[in-house]
């Protein structure tokens, strides 16, 4: 079961690695500003194939000879799940290191042809692209916080029937495999959690829906359609994964309470579906928002660009903008959101939340 499941996951990875170049918004070209006019200049399109096809050759192979690995051996679950892990990391870190050097050979193909140079900047405003906006209301990330102060509560209240052994943490298999001795805190150790999961979710939809909208003057309608796809999709797909993580943990904690409730396949079953839903519903997003703006064809008639901002881009992966008050902005190479880590607020949102459930755990 252990192999099935990081199989999976380390497929979808490579996948999702893969077509990254092909989704990112399209005038950021492994994360370098490249106006509209040059977009399909045919050694850009080089590059990205060649990303594609060396990322999609090495980790056929990787996981090729996880798999022959494992089969060909008898492992234990835990060694399965150590060298997959350890094979999601290694095929990240590739196709880091490819993204890296095709970054450069951007950066340096758009200097060289003085692309820039050439056009005149141009800032585009639209007062009227808010309304609209359809991200979902800020209230609808409260139901899931509701239900886990219910559990809680619920949980404190059945506090004379719980085991003695209280599990927190579970394996591949939905078995229980790291225990702590019975007290209130353990009890509703991953209520915590959770309830911390979706406070951080919550502060990122605020985060994300006071963001800027930021348009490009030589493809308006296409920008427009990728900012409010990228906000209205994005809004639903966090509610998901909130939602899904809420009825995965609530099901781990309801079972402490009633055991019979693990009887069966359904330890097993429900962690599967959890896993599986959330990789389709990844994929579902980044396909609708990566293909957003790709759908609408503009002749640029002018010889105007939009600003380059490629100063406040760090490797093109890490924004600085003190001028910018939006505390999330899109991600230049990818599908998604990152942080102005140039504001503060960002850092208390994200990895504030990180940090306390580390906590929690180690208590």
């Amino acid at each position: 079961m252990a192999l099935f499941i990081f199989l999976i996951v380390t497929a979808f990875i490579a996948v999702v690695q893969i077509m990254i170049p092909y989704l990112a918004k399209r005038t950021a070209v492994f994360g370098v500003t490249v106006p509209d006019q040059y977009i399909n200049d045919a050694t850009l399109l080089k590059y990205k194939k060649l990303y594609a096809v060396s990322v999609g050759l090495i980790s056929f192979i990787l996981i090729g000879l996880y798999v022959f690995w494992a089969l060909r051996n008898n492992l234990l679950d835990e060694q399965i799940a150590m060298v997959g892990a350890i094979l999601e990391f290694a095929l990240i870190f590739i196709s880091f290191s490819f993204y890296m050097y095709f970054h450069a050979k951007t950066k340096q193909l758009k200097q060289k042809n003085k692309w820039m140079e050439e056009l005149k900047a141009v800032k585009v405003t639209d007062l009227s692209v808010r309304s609209q906006d359809a991200m979902l209301p800020w209230v609808v990330f409260l139901l899931p916080i509701v239900s886990t102060v219910g559990l809680m509560v619920y949980t404190l209240m059945n506090y004379d029937v719980l085991p003695q052994q209280i599990p927190t943490h579970w394996g591949p298999s939905g078995e229980a495999d790291a225990f702590k001795e019975k007290s209130y805190f353990s009890a509703i150790q991953l209520t915590l959690i959770l309830l911390i999961l979706q406070t951080m979710f919550l502060g990122i939809h605020i985060a994300t829906k006071k963001s800027g909208i930021k348009l490009s003057a030589t493809g308006l309608q296409a920008s427009r359609n990728r900012q409010l796809g990228l906000r209205k999709y994005s809004s639903w797909f966090m509610f998901f994964v909130v939602l899904a993580v809420t009825m995965l943990m609530s099901y781990l904690q309801l079972t402490m309470i009633h055991p019979q409730l693990s009887e069966g396949l359904a330890k097993l079953l429900i962690p599967i579906v959890f896993l599986i839903a959330v990789l389709i519903g990844t994929l579902i997003f980044a396909v609708k928002v990566g293909r957003s703006d790709k759908e609408t064809f503009e002749v640029v008639g002018e010889r105007i660009r939009d600003i380059d901002d490629d100063q406040y881009w760090k490797g093109g992966l890490f924004y600085f903008n003190k001028n910018d008050p939006s505390i999330f902005v899109e991600k230049r190479f990818g599908v998604g959101w990152t942080i102005n880590f140039a504001n503060p607020i960002g850092y208390c949102i994200v990895f504030l939340p990180i940090i306390l459930i580390i906590l929690i755990s180690f208590i």
